[in-house]
């Protein structure tokens, strides 16, 4: 057997699949199983009950985490005149109009998120089809459209995430890097939690999160006890 092969066994071996663990345990755990050799990812897989079919049940937002991401944000701003020099200023990794927008028509994805100005959504409109799919797309409701881009990419650049349900009502986002400690780990994944919980449709009754995994990269996946995060 490898040792990948052996990793893996003793990773699902922590696991109590039909226990409910507490935040606390859930990121002990992830701490103690066998580690790759590299600083993994930490992130939060949620199932809501929604129909994503129904306008009125999206459910999208974001929030600043407190000890951020680990990694660093690359940020596109779809901007123009003095606003490009603003966005470039507060750390947008690349800031421009129509040639940027001509730029990834033709495939150029390098980048993690993007913003806009008001007046640029128009355009941008157009690469829906393209962004939309991989969460990237600039929105009011995500907080990455508005008037003060310098604000908008200090905000991205220092840890904010971006949310979204899927069509199967599902929301994966990250909380950090399993090398933060357990408690910068908790505190991401509570504000993150609060955020989605606040992010409610009105129209939904009943349990709004169904249940919640905490996982790493290529770790065991974690079910939380949503009640001691606070749910009712």
């Amino acid at each position: 057997m490898s040792k990948f092969s052996k990793r893996i066994k003793k990773c699902l071996e922590a696991v109590d699949k039909n226990k409910l663990y507490s935040l606390e345990e859930a990121v002990a755990i992830l701490k103690n199983v066998p580690q790759p050799k590299f600083d993994q990812t930490v992130e939060i897989a949620c199932n809501l009950n929604i129909d994503p079919k129904q306008s009125e049940q999206t459910v999208r937002g974001s929030v600043i985490l407190p000890h951020g991401i680990g990694k660093t944000v690359r940020v596109i701003v779809f901007c123009k005149g003095d606003d490009i020099d603003k966005a470039k200023s507060a750390g947008a990794d690349f800031a421009g109009g129509s040639d940027l927008i001509e730029k990834i028509k033709k495939g150029w994805l390098e980048f993690d998120t993007s913003a806009s100005t008001p007046e640029m959504m128009k355009d941008v409109a157009q690469l829906g089809k393209v962004l939309g799919p991989r969460g990237m797309m600039p929105a009011p409701k995500a907080g990455t459209v508005g008037p003060d881009i310098e604000r908008i990419v200090k905000d991205l650049k220092g840890g904010k995430v971006q949310f979204k349900a899927d069509k199967t009502a599902n929301i994966h986002a990250i909380v950090g890097k399993i090398s933060f400690s357990d408690e910068k780990i908790c505190e991401n994944t509570l504000n993150l939690f609060k955020a989605i919980t606040q992010a409610r449709p009105s129209v939904v009754k009943g349990r709004f999160v169904k249940n919640m995994t905490l996982t790493t990269t290529m770790g065991p996946g974690v079910r939380l006890d949503l009640g001691r995060l606070g749910q009712k």
